[in-house]
């Protein structure tokens, strides 16, 4: 499934929760993680997540959709992380 996830955690656990995500998703911007995780890879993330977090003071929004395709994407400005899949 396609993931974007979302951020708001307190600065000094922020490092911790990039190093994470980017483990598993791609950075795109501040706080901001997408890519194709499967279910289980999901919940290894947010199990994870957990561990960094602080339940009363930080949190996580994570939107999925079935395929990358069923979203529309529009970037004005800098695009911070180009995701170019040339190899």
């Amino acid at each position: 499934m396609y993931i974007i996830l979302v951020y708001d955690i307190e600065e000094k656990r922020v490092g911790k929760m990039l190093k994470l995500c980017r483990q598993y998703l791609n950075w795109i911007q501040n706080s901001v993680f997408e890519g194709e995780l499967s279910e289980v890879k999901l919940k290894e993330l947010l199990m994870r997540s957990r561990a960094i977090m602080n339940m009363e003071k930080d949190s996580i929004i994570v939107f999925s959709s079935r395929q990358e395709k069923w979203l529309e994407k529009q970037v004005i400005g800098k695009e911070k992380n180009d995701l170019d899949n040339i190899i």
